[in-house]
């Protein structure tokens, strides 16, 4: 499917996603035994052989997406961070100033491994053929990934909206498709509103419980009631505090991804994201129980679900052919950011 018109009026192209979770579960459970026995080494072949299969189950207009990442360059990279991660745990071991150095040293070493990340994940996808790519610079990941986050914890949290705006505007408008370079116009204000609306939301629910819900916990301990009424009392307290958590996280997860894509373009083709709290929630909540309920095996089909309903709920207005982009020439970019930020659990996804 192409689109290319000569007037002003867009036309929507939806994501679509394929990937199915009893599909997945078996890459899943194979990758998992394999990574086992290998004590490991697989984890890096087991990481392409999933991208592969979730890129090619994502198709935008007709056509799908492609990974083109290296096995061994993966291992490579997650070898080196590993030694890494491994001489700081061990320096602490040997003496407090030793360990010291090693988390400077980490601290100065880990914007350039994500700036790195960044460049090797978007070379290694393409789509229709032409590759992505990342640009920005060292000293701007160095900003934007140490010397704001330092500053942030100095103002406790307080600056946490404006490091996010400023984190995807690194982001998305050094990124690029080709030589055409994504945009990114979302204002910090905009994120402000939406951390305020969170914490509002949040904290009125958590007064409101503290007033309601605590105020059974008092009344079994004064009126003299047994231990097993006391205990009750307690845990439905703190289990009335955790589920209003878990029902306000998915509403703040709905409003930051809708408030990014809906202010990111690819030259003139606007992005469109349309979560809804409900159904975020539904899917968080039910695949949490999925996953306690089976010990972890219903992880693959959660995973499949989320993905699924962020990536459909997401479209491209395209104003004219997407054919119009030129591919651009780039180098082969080292995999040690990958491994890094891999071993992390690090998401640059939000």
């Amino acid at each position: 499917m192409d689109f290319d018109t000569n007037n002003n009026t867009p036309q929507r192209a939806a994501i679509t996603f394929s990937a199915t979770g009893s599909e997945y579960f078996r890459i899943w459970i194979v990758n998992l035994l394999l990574s086992i026995v290998t004590l490991g080494i697989y984890s890096a072949w087991a990481k392409v052989r999933r991208n592969r299969y979730f890129y090619s189950s994502t198709h935008l207009a007709g056509s799908s997406f492609e990974y083109h990442g290296n096995a061994l360059a993966i291992l490579k990279g997650r070898i080196g961070a590993l030694v890494l991660i491994g001489g700081y745990n061990l320096a602490f071991q040997i003496s407090p100033v030793v360990g010291l150095i090693m988390l400077v040293l980490m601290m100065a070493v880990m914007p350039w491994l994500v700036w790195k990340s960044l460049q090797f994940k978007l070379y290694n996808t393409s789509y229709r053929g032409i590759r992505f790519g990342f640009g920005g610079s060292a000293k701007e990941a160095y900003t934007y990934f140490l010397w704001l986050p330092i500053l942030n914890t100095f103002t406790l949290g307080l600056m946490t909206p404006f490091l996010h705006q400023r984190l995807k505007r690194f982001q998305h408008t050094h990124s690029r498709f080709g030589t055409s370079n994504f945009s990114f116009d979302a204002s910090v204000g905009s994120f402000y509103k939406t951390y305020l609306l969170f914490f509002a939301l949040l904290l009125a629910g958590f007064l409101v419980l503290i007033f309601v819900v605590f105020a059974s916990v008092f009344a079994a301990f004064s009126t003299n009631a047994n231990d097993v009424t006391k205990a009750g009392s307690i845990f439905g307290a703190v289990a009335a505090l955790y589920a209003w958590a878990f029902i306000v996280l998915p509403l703040f997860l709905t409003m930051i991804q809708n408030l990014i894509w809906n202010h990111t373009r690819l030259q003139q083709h606007q992005f469109q994201s349309q979560l809804t709290w409900g159904r975020t929630t539904f899917i968080m909540l039910t695949n949490l129980l999925g996953i306690v309920v089976t010990l972890g095996l219903f992880s693959p089909f959660a995973h499949v679900r989320w993905l699924k309903y962020r990536l459909e709920a997401t479209s491209m207005l395209v104003y004219g052919s997407l054919d119009a982009f030129v591919t651009a020439t780039g180098e082969q970019v080292s995999a040690t950011g990958e491994g890094m930020v891999d071993l992390l659990d690090f998401d640059l996804s939000l």
